[in-house]
């Protein structure tokens, strides 16, 4: 995967806390550990915004799509 160079301004508190991390060894840069946690970020948000979309499902209607056109499949089903 290609990298790319980018500037970022943090306050001085959060950058000790990074540098800790780094320190500690826990990530091996800064680099590393600010891409890591942008990807963990960009995860958590495109997960909750899935589950925002599928609250506005109506269950009782996508029911019925589901079962739209069973009847007539059903006979090419093997029995059980």
């Amino acid at each position: 995967m290609r990298s790319a160079k980018i500037a970022v301004t943090i306050d001085q508190e959060l950058l000790t806390r990074l540098d800790r991390l780094v320190k500690e060894r826990r990530f091996p840069n800064r680099s590393r550990a600010v891409q890591e946690a942008l990807k963990d970020k960009l995860a958590r948000l495109e997960q909750s915004r899935l589950a925002v979309e599928c609250a506005k499902l109506d269950p009782e209607f996508e029911q019925h799509l589901a079962d739209e056109g069973m009847a007539e499949d059903m006979d090419q089903w093997p029995a059980y």
